[in-house]
């Protein structure tokens, strides 16, 4: 499967993130997960589903590349309740999200 370790490697970068980071947060070892990026092995159902989790994308996604990132995370908004929102209203709710988001990212890199 080497379209998903280009994927994984792809969303790793992205979130500014090592091997040895995403090894420990979905519990396997560095060298585990750097086979799943290399092609070399395949993660099991359930570390696919702690990978689609720590990336915030779906599992289709990881496997096919025919979801976007985005997807997930626009549904995400959905468990808000948005009824009796303008179109205005809800896109600065999703401005303020990415803007939360952003933050914790700057504070993730200064630790």
């Amino acid at each position: 499967m080497v379209d998903l370790g280009n994927r994984l490697q792809e969303l790793r970068s992205k979130l500014n993130m090592r091997q040895e980071d995403v090894a420990k947060k979905i519990g396997v070892g560095r060298t585990t997960y750097a086979m799943y990026e290399q092609g070399k092995r395949e993660p099991d159902y359930e570390t696919l589903l702690k990978l689609a989790d720590l990336f915030e994308v779906s599992t289709d996604y990881l496997l096919t590349g025919k979801t976007t990132v985005e997807s997930k995370k626009q549904t995400n908004l959905f468990f808000f309740d948005t009824e009796g929102l303008t179109e205005e209203e809800i896109d600065e709710i999703k401005k303020h999200i990415e803007y939360v988001k952003w933050r914790a990212q700057q504070e993730r890199k200064k630790s």
